[in-house]
């Protein structure tokens, strides 16, 4: 295993010699009943990748952001907590997905690119996965914004400018907002809101 891979990522798959689905087939193992529907597994770059039980600093940051993401959302974007977005070789399940649409928007398929605003992950022990992995599968679906709230440094990380041709996608800025600072939640590039980090963070 080389150096700063986790064991479940999909950096450590592809060198493990796992066989990689497509989303197609990933839907086909749900349909058929092979996965539950609410089984926690994600598809990462082809590879299925279990979604880890969080820690109780997670449940209590992700509880404290519901609250306030649902007071602020315009109500034409709906939040979605955990569910699945749909990308090219990925259907990974966001701590947060902004979305575009109201509530009937996906009765019949998840949230795509042209769909998404804003994803956030809230890590605690994952970070490198959220830096590393989640970054380069976002960066690649071309998501223009995408938050780490990072509980451990008690900063929220906002990258942007997803470079999603490049060998390996990524994101072209980082922007870190600390204690006393404000994040600006900007959807279809316009600043709807200024969400205080300590409010996030607690």
């Amino acid at each position: 295993m080389s150096v700063g891979l986790a064991p479940l990522s999909p950096g450590y798959l592809a060198q493990s010699g796992c066989r990689r689905l497509t989303v197609p087939e990933f839907h086909n193992l749900i349909d058929t009943g092979f996965l539950a529907e609410d089984e926690k597994i994600q598809l990462l770059e082809g590879y299925m990748v279990p979604k880890m039980p969080p820690k109780p600093p997670h449940s209590n940051t992700v509880t404290r952001m519901i609250k306030k993401l649902i007071r602020i959302l315009p109500d034409d974007w709906q939040l979605r907590s955990e569910q699945p977005i749909t990308l090219a070789e990925s259907e990974p399940q966001p701590d947060f997905t902004l979305a575009r649409g109201d509530d009937a928007a996906y009765q019949t398929c998840h949230p795509g690119p042209r769909d998404i605003g804003l994803v956030i992950e809230v890590t605690h022990s994952s970070l490198a996965v959220d830096r590393n992995d989640m970054g380069r599968i976002y960066a690649r679906a071309a998501l223009s914004i995408y938050w780490i709230i990072n509980i451990v440094d008690r900063q929220v990380e906002v990258y942007t400018d997803p470079q999603p041709a490049d060998a390996v996608p990524s994101y072209a800025t980082r922007t870190d907002y600390k204690s006393g600072d404000s994040v600006p939640l900007v959807l279809d590039g316009q600043v709807v809101a200024q969400v205080p980090v300590d409010e996030l963070l607690g």
